[in-house]
């Protein structure tokens, strides 16, 4: 039976607050959120019959305040329960869009609400408890209501609520054993540090302190709506706490939800949207039969064509359309689009791209719902791919098409890894994007910037391919591709292969560099601990992928080099790297929701944040800002670093001659890249099964864009021609005696 009371008339309105503290009215919480300095009045005689023959109805009119601007006559068929607070009425309209409405409040029951200055209220069939900015638009909406222990999809309860009633995010795992308490504000370098060290109780209990420590627990909060905002055709709307110049269409249902907006960062949700218990950042966008339920959605990005977010943390600048989400933790610059694409159970460290008919960590390939994938930053999968939990992948790998039914441990960066089904063998291509694709991971790059919609620009995202995190895994792929080459090289000659890793090493390293890339490739070269199975996992193009990291690696140290010594002259280039101090203890880096961070500061932190050094979210923050501050020096000395570790030659002894020969080096190297990015791009013109849908060059052209005329293969031409000429001018200044 629907519990269901009867109360007197005279009690709607009032009464939102039960237990108020001493001294204090119902209404003490609404003035303090009511910043709209308007002052108001009591109702005339003459504008009270004004409102009575405009088929108004008022339970006290007594309770229904006004500005000194305030018309009357604007007023129309409205029902007035409790204390109404409403502002100037111009007699005009306000436009946006297309759509054009009176100014004043018509057709609607509104109760215990407080209205900025001409606002235009229409067809609303039942508000309550609602502090409205000014200028704002709302038109057929059947509910907008806030409760009195509202949370507006914060993690927090109320005074005089049990721990039940909280709601968590149940992020990279099904099974709970990783949730977190979303809030408004939150990053996704809070969500990974709170998802992560589980084992430490006291730092879960303190991540849980700082979050209850942002919101005030009292009871009766109002709902508030931003100046400018305009909500049109939506049906329910509860709980909801709304910035200003957010637009808001055709919702089905949006209840316990903060909706961030600004008018330099507008969001939006649109037709057939249903929303529950989550955050909405800035600038984002939401439309099209959107169903999101326990989420954070952060700063512009966007949720679209019926897709559906669930227990899952969204990173900033990423799209999500048309597929299911679930249970996961996704930092930023994420591409999903597809709608029969499945992820779960995940955490997505950023630059990734879901594929079409990708299932990627759901229970039903797996034992049970406490599994995870780990995927690093600049995962592709390719289509229809489907992965068992637990699995984890270095940076930027790239799945084939096929099922891998097996647990993957994939640490070798930018590799494609297939399965050879007639052989039944796990195949790992490393350096497969610098081989083969160097034209897309460098345009992605660029696009991940060109797509960072933030008005500010910090914490540092990084985007590129080439970075502390990425560039330490190249080194130790460099070591495992080594000792692997070595015991397939024992293996050949029937030796033993049981040594320490040491001589492995030693052993893999010295036939990289002394035999040919015939000798190397004619090895069958099988590596341990990449797959759950019994079944070989072998690497191919070893002694390509080994060099090329060589290469890669080095031309990190050197633009460090190049930015360093920026505009210095003469001896000064020299003497500047070899006072560099570079910082032992800054080799291991972790990725913090996008943001780079060496290991040592992130532990910092976290034992600030455990003896109370550290006690709310914004000093967290504030962490992240110093530490940003801090990163692209700190990325130099570390790719000095690098640069020492690979020649084996330190800075401190460097001499101009070494310099020099190393420039060289550089721009051989990079004169192959840009030829390889064009190659890359190229090969799309001249395959023949490419070419075959167009009936001539022309229309290729026309269709796809000339070879010649593109941006980003030009604009590495242009880069590669100033470096040239830029390199010549310095190595004539370190010639200089």
């Amino acid at each position: 039976m629907n519990n269901i009371k009867k109360i007197a008339l005279n009690q709607l309105g009032y009464g939102f607050i039960k237990d108020l503290p001493k001294g204090k009215d119902e209404y003490y919480l609404r003035n303090k959120q009511n910043r709209s300095g308007i002052e108001y009045r009591k109702l005339s005689a003459l504008e009270i019959e004004i409102l009575v023959r405009n088929r108004n109805t008022s339970d006290d009119w007594g309770n229904i305040l006004v500005s000194n601007e305030f018309n009357p006559e604007l007023v129309k068929n409205c029902s007035f329960f409790g204390l109404i607070r409403i502002g100037n009425l111009e007699n005009s309209c306000l436009s946006f869009s297309d759509l054009i409405v009176p100014i004043g409040l018509y057709n609607s029951t509104i109760i215990s609400c407080d209205f900025g200055n001409n606002v235009s209220v229409h067809n609303v069939n039942y508000m309550s408890h609602y502090i409205l900015g000014n200028e704002v638009i709302i038109n057929n909406v059947n509910e907008l209501v806030t409760t009195n222990h509202a949370k507006f999809g914060n993690g927090i309860i109320k005074k005089g609520e049990s721990e039940s009633v909280r709601i968590w995010l149940e992020l990279c795992n099904e099974n709970t054993g990783r949730k977190v308490l979303p809030f408004n504000g939150m990053t996704a370098g809070d969500a990974y540090l709170w998802t992560r060290h589980r084992n430490d109780a006291l730092l879960q209990q303190k991540f849980i302190e700082l979050t209850d420590n942002q919101f005030d627990n009292k009871l009766g909060y109002y709902g508030k709506v931003g100046d400018r905002t305009v909500i049109k055709n939506c049906k329910i709307i509860k709980d909801v706490w709304i910035g200003e110049d957010a637009y808001l269409k055709g919702a089905n249902k949006i209840k316990n939800v903060t909706i961030n907006s600004h008018p330099l960062a507008k969001s939006q949700v649109g037709e057939g949207c249903e929303l529950v218990n989550g955050i909405i950042g800035y600038g984002c966008r939401i439309f099209y039969g959107i169903k999101a339920v326990r989420f954070v959605l952060s700063d512009y990005s966007q949720l679209k064509y019926g897709a559906r977010l669930i227990n899952s943390f969204l990173g900033p600048n990423a799209t999500i359309s048309c597929c299911e989400v679930l249970n996961s933790l996704i930092f930023p610059a994420h591409e999903q689009h597809h709608n029969n694409s499945f992820l779960c159970a995940a955490l997505v460290m950023g630059q990734s791209n879901i594929a079409a008919g990708a299932t990627l960590g759901s229970n039903h390939n797996s034992r049970g719902a406490d599994g995870e994938v780990i995927m690093g930053r600049g995962f592709w999968p390719g289509l229809c791919v489907s992965i068992k939990h637990n699995s984890v992948f270095a940076s930027f790998s790239l799945l084939n098409k096929g099922d891998y039914n097996y647990e993957l441990n994939i640490p070798i960066p930018f590799s494609l890894i297939s399965n050879d089904p007639l052989k039944d063998e796990l195949v790992i291509m490393p350096g497969y994007w610098f081989l083969y694709n160097f034209y897309a991971l460098a345009r992605n790059a660029w696009k991940y910037v060109d797509r960072d919609k933030r008005k500010y620009k910090t914490p540092i995202y990084e985007y590129g391919y080439l970075a502390p995190d990425s560039v330490n895994e190249l080194l130790n792929a460099r070591n495992i591709i080594a000792k692997a080459v070595a015991t397939a090289q024992l293996v050949k000659e029937k030796k033993n292969v049981d040594i320490d890793d040491a001589k492995l090493l030693a052993l893999g390293t010295t036939l990289l560099k002394t035999k040919t890339k015939k000798e190397i490739d004619a090895l069958e070269v099988v590596v341990t601990g990449f797959e759950n199975s019994k079944r070989k996992a072998k690497l191919i193009k070893s002694y390509d992928a080994y060099h090329m990291f060589e290469k890669i690696i080095f031309i990190y140290g050197i633009e460090a080099a190049l930015k360093i010594t920026e505009n210095k002259k003469g001896k000064a280039i020299i003497s500047t790297l070899q006072q560099v101090k570079l910082s032992a203890t800054n080799l291991t880096w972790t990725n913090i929701g996008g943001q780079l961070i060496p290991q040592k500061n992130v532990d910092g932190l976290l034992s600030k944040i455990k003896n109370n050094s550290i006690t709310s979210w914004d000093e967290v923050h504030a962490f992240y800002e110093a530490e940003s501050e801090k990163y692209i020096s700190r990325k130099d000395n570390h790719a000095l670093q690098c640069l020492e570790a690979l020649t084996g030659k330190p800075l401190s002894k460097l001499t101009a001659a070494q310099l020099i020969n190393w420039l060289d080096t550089y721009l051989e190297i990079k004169t192959d890249i840009t030829a390889r990015i064009q190659n890359t791009r190229a090969k799309d013109y001249s395959n023949p099964f490419r070419k075959m849908v167009y009936e001539s060059e022309a229309e290729m052209n026309a269709v796809v864009g000339a070879l010649n005329d593109n941006g980003f293969i030009n604009d590495q031409n242009n880069a590669l021609e100033k470096l040239t000429t830029d390199l010549t001018a310095l190595k004539k200044e370190l010639k200089i005696k």
